[in-house]
């Protein structure tokens, strides 16, 4: 049987780390001890924060839906609560985005929400 050498596919696997960490400093992107901790750590980051980005929208749109409905006088509580009751689907994005880019659109929602809650 012929002897097996590692050496090809070892250099596959260490250009394919040193490749993902192109643009570390220093010894990050060169050692390949080092890189591959980085990278690694830089993988766990990502997969993290791809799931806090989630909330961290979800905070944004509730700032600015808040921002809105305080304009027209009304909590954010009291603009959800009177959508709700007055049976208005529309999800938080489309509200923050509302009530950033349309104004009278938002107003009306508002005054939808204002109508039933009193």
């Amino acid at each position: 049987m012929s002897r097996v050498r590692g050496a090809p596919s070892s250099r596959r696997r260490r250009k394919k780390i040193l490749k993902a960490a192109k643009g570390y400093r220093g010894a990050r992107s060169k050692l390949i001890r080092t890189a591959t901790e980085s990278v690694h750590r830089a993988g766990q980051y990502a997969y993290r924060d791809r799931k806090r980005r989630k909330g961290d929208m979800r905070r944004l749109w509730i700032i600015r839906i808040n921002a809105g409905a305080r304009i027209h006088g009304l909590s954010y509580s009291r603009f959800m609560h009177g959508l709700r009751e007055a049976n208005v689907e529309v999800d938080r994005k489309m509200l923050a985005d509302m009530a950033v880019h349309d104004a009278d659109g938002f107003a009306k929602l508002v005054t939808i929400a204002r109508g039933v809650s009193e």
